[in-house]
């Protein structure tokens, strides 16, 4: 099950950092903000790179963790500039396109996949975790505490 997670994570952050990249170059004269959207989506596409090489090397809770911050994210900015004519915020550029097309059902999905599996990820590390770590009855070296008959 872990190498599972570990691997559906990855793809779908290797889908969402491959469309980001792709697309980079059109989001370069997006208005608004001193932050460029083609700046904006370079930098998704290595984070997201990054944390998939990151839960494959590394498959720990806190991965896990990271991993799903990096999918979940880009699922709400990607839902919220599709639906919400934000403008733009700070430093960031007026990110709203309110068309669908096939890439960016590929990094929705990807990064779908991605933010469940990691969010899988990190329940099933914490419960391996709780496991294997010795209750309050118990110390590590010596195990469970027994009571002697009377």
């Amino acid at each position: 099950m872990g190498v599972l997670l570990r691997v559906l994570v990855a793809a779908g952050l290797a889908a969402d950092a491959y469309v980001h990249w792709v697309f980079a170059s059109d989001m370069a004269f997006v208005d608004g903000g001193s932050v460029g959207g083609d700046v904006l989506f370079r930098v998704q596409a290595v984070v997201a790179a990054l944390a998939g090489i990151l839960v494959l090397v590394l498959a720990r809770r806190w991965t896990y963790a990271v991993a799903f911050l990096v999918a979940a994210s880009a699922v709400g900015a990607l839902l919220l500039y599709y639906s919400v004519d934000v403008g733009a915020i700070g430093p960031l550029p007026d990110m709203y396109e309110p068309v669908w097309y096939g890439e960016k059902t590929i990094s929705l999905v990807g990064e779908g996949i991605a933010a469940l599996a990691a969010l899988a990820g990190v329940l099933t590390a914490r419960r391996k975790r709780a496991e294997g770590t010795p209750g309050p009855s118990e110390s590590a070296s010596e195990g469970p505490v027994r009571q002697q008959p009377l």
